[in-house]
């Protein structure tokens, strides 16, 4: 807007410039030429004639001046029929030369041409300005460059410096330049009209008294003007005193936050931000634009431009922190649906901080209701009292009551707000049934190799079992290679937290709650970003640039898991686990990451991957069983054969004994059977000893 203002005014001075320019060359004719005096005279009436005629940006509606110069027009056109006095010519020209050429002489060779020198300083202070914050913007994060960042800022405050200075006397001069543009025209008239009437002294019975008092009248209004330009001048003169020394904590490029606090409840900003753009695969350019919000949309004007465009579309994106090899303070915003991201950088660390603050208000939609900043402010103290430790849990939960019930139910603020339009339900359920007292919040995933999680290879009976440097379990074979479900999603780790109940998905729900509310007071905005492998055995968080295994959730562990009721993007599960703070019982760890857009579909894949499991300790079981009953009847089978064997054997020794018997009977006089000594033994221990040895 301010641009836009000094152009007018610019345009302006060019007008009056080029105005100013034609009256001086036709008050130099009647200096020059007293032959082409009436020509002149005439042409110096037809250009006050044609002043209502032109189009001035700041001063063309001023009807006073207008009826003035055409008062002025008649009268020197009048003046221009009279009867020229030869002998008084020299005369003439030097009172012409004193009263009519040196007071627009002066302007225009003084006062324009300051303007332009102006212009030309303000212009030259400006590129060094950009000049100078391009090469603070470029600086690095090193510490071993402190003398070049000294002499860098240095470089900053003394052009910046030198910019406001300079622009501030060149507003003023355009500001004067309204005044003296009166007095540039109105006094070389005045000093022609009087020299014209000491030239026509015969002549005065054309000179009425109602001229001459017009003409005393223009002569107090030219001194009414230039007073009042005098005290206007006076008290820009001391504003510019006074805004040099208010401004100049401002001319730092990183003020102090002490002296300027951040503001966190904002959902409207503007101000100077560098966009990076990728000019190749691994390099980038950076441009420096005005940036400004205008409801849930980010806008964006480069120098010149009229009005902004559109740089994205800002409800329910994702905002946070991002590390830049060669710039510092740089933040990314992502959109909604993941398809579009950019990266920033502000000039300061107050700067850094609102902008992540209010780009994150207004992705809560905040910016809709009646008072956001009231309503942004209740959000951050609601998040607030969430994550403040008191004495008592107890307390800590009574104390959040009323907020969350007198919270309007339609107002969608946020993602944590919206939690609160479930304040009847939750009211039914005590909050220390839901989250464990007292309990850490942890914002990031642990290294894979070096950390241990509880219920994660000892709760799957996998304790023996090696884990190799890159985060996979031992053996020549993927665990999941045989899984018949292989879906991964992206997805960002938001926090993790000990809960105390898993039946109902108000669990997932307080967690979101808490964990946000605890990101946005701390200003934590970083996220780690991983892919989620859902498989029939488990979930792996998996680092998306080594493929290393970062983390392992058994499925059979995970009992719950939900998506948020409003934000499609938050979902969580809550996995139980043995041990924990009391090592006898089992504790439950819910689980919240951010995604884009898909977590309703996560929940699914889970869901199906437990039904897949399901469904197949089912089939195990039941082969199982069958197998365990064809055992079974494989052993009978086994039995029954060894039966009919020794039924076949008792049998043939039946036939035998009958067939000895017949011998004995046939040959009893005079023969002799010999009997082996098992054959002995049976005939004297009987018909019983033969059964029994038989048997045997």
């Amino acid at each position: 807007q301010t641009r836009s203002l000094l152009g007018v005014f610019e345009e302006d001075a060019a007008a009056i410039s080029n105005y100013i320019n034609q009256l001086f060359q036709a008050m130099h004719r009647i200096y020059d030429a007293q032959n082409e005096l009436s020509a002149a005279t005439h042409l110096t009436s037809k250009l006050l004639k044609e002043y209502e005629k032109q189009r001035f940006p700041l001063g063309g509606d001023d009807e006073v001046m207008t009826s003035t110069l055409q008062q002025f027009a008649k009268v020197i056109d009048e003046a221009s029929t009279c009867i020229c006095l030869s002998s008084c010519h020299a005369v003439l020209s030097t009172q012409l030369a004193d009263a009519m050429m040196f007071p627009i002489t002066q302007f225009k060779e003084r006062d324009l041409k300051e303007i332009l020198t102006l212009k030309e300083v303000f212009q030259i202070a400006s590129n060094d300005h950009d000049a100078a914050i391009t090469r603070y913007s470029r600086l690095s994060k090193r510490r071993e460059n402190e003398k070049i960042k000294a002499e860098v800022i240095e470089d900053v405050y003394t052009s910046r410096k030198k910019q406001h200075q300079t622009m501030m006397h060149y507003f003023c001069a355009l500001n004067t330049l309204q005044y003296k543009k009166k007095i540039a025209m109105l006094e070389p008239l005045l000093g022609y009209m009087q020299a014209q009437i000491s030239f026509f002294k015969m002549g005065s019975e054309n000179l009425t008294e109602q001229l001459e008092e017009f003409l005393t009248n223009i002569g107090t209004s030219v001194q009414n003007v230039r007073r009042e330009m005098e005290c206007e001048v006076e008290n820009m003169q001391q504003t510019i005193e006074d805004l040099e020394v208010a401004s100049d904590p401002l001319y730092l490029p990183d003020p102090d936050p002490a002296k300027f606090p951040v503001h966190r409840n904002l959902t409207r900003k503007a101000g100077y931000l560098n966009a990076r753009n990728k000019t190749g695969l691994v390099s980038s350019s950076w441009e420096r634009q005005f940036y400004f919000t205008q409801g849930g949309n980010l806008m964006s004007q480069a120098r010149g431009d009229v009005a902004g465009g559109l740089v994205m579309d800002i409800d329910n994106c994702s905002v946070m922190a991002v590390d830049c090899e060669d710039r510092r303070y740089c933040f990314q915003i992502t959109s909604f649906d993941g398809k579009k991201s950019s990266i920033l950088q502000a000039e300061s660390k107050k700067d850094y901080e609102e902008w992540i603050c209010t780009i994150n208000n207004i992705s809560k939609q905040i910016y809709l209701s009646e008072n956001p900043e009231e309503i942004a402010a209740r959000v951050n103290q609601s998040a607030l009292e969430a994550v403040t430790p008191s004495p008592s849990f107890q307390q800590r939960h009574e104390s959040m009551r009323p907020t969350l019930q007198s919270r309007p139910p339609a107002a969608r603020t946020s993602s944590t707000g919206s939690l609160g339009s479930d304040s009847a339900a939750l009211s039914a359920l005590s909050l220390d049934s839901l989250v464990a007292p007292d309990t850490p919040i942890q914002f990031d995933i642990i290294s894979p190799v070096s950390e241990d999680l509880p219920g994660q290879a000892k709760s799957s009976g996998q304790s023996g079992r090696r884990t190799n440097p890159f985060g996979e379990c031992g053996g020549s074979k993927s665990e999941t290679e045989d899984s018949i479900l292989h879906q991964l999603f992206i997805v960002r780790f938001l926090g993790s937290m000990e809960v105390k109940a898993d039946e109902t998905p108000d669990v997932v729900y307080e967690t979101m709650r808490q964990i946000l509310a605890a990101r946005a007071i701390h200003n934590v905005f970083r996220m780690t970003e991983s892919h989620l492998l859902v498989t029939c055995d488990c979930l792996k968080l998996i680092d998306p640039q080594t493929q290393v295994t970062r983390l392992r959730f058994p499925l059979p562990n995970v009992v719950l898991y939900a998506t948020h009721q409003e934000n499609k993007r938050l979902f969580g599960f809550v996995l139980r686990t043995s041990g924990g703070r009391v090592e006898s019982r089992q504790t439950s760890i819910c689980y919240i990451f951010e995604s884009n857009n898909e977590g309703e579909k996560i929940c699914d894949s889970v869901g199906l991957a437990k039904q897949i499991a399901f469904h197949a300790e089912l089939d195990r079981k039941a082969s199982e069983k069958q197998k365990e009953i064809d055992r079974v009847k494989e052993k009978q089978q086994k039995e029954l054969n060894k039966q009919k064997q020794i039924e076949k054997d008792l049998e043939e020794q039946s036939r035998l004994i009958a067939a000895s018997s017949r011998s004995n009977q046939s040959g009893g006089e005079g023969q002799f059977v010999v009997l082996s000594s098992s054959q002995s033994e049976d005939s004297d221990l009987g018909e019983d000893g033969k059964k029994k040895r038989e048997s045997e």
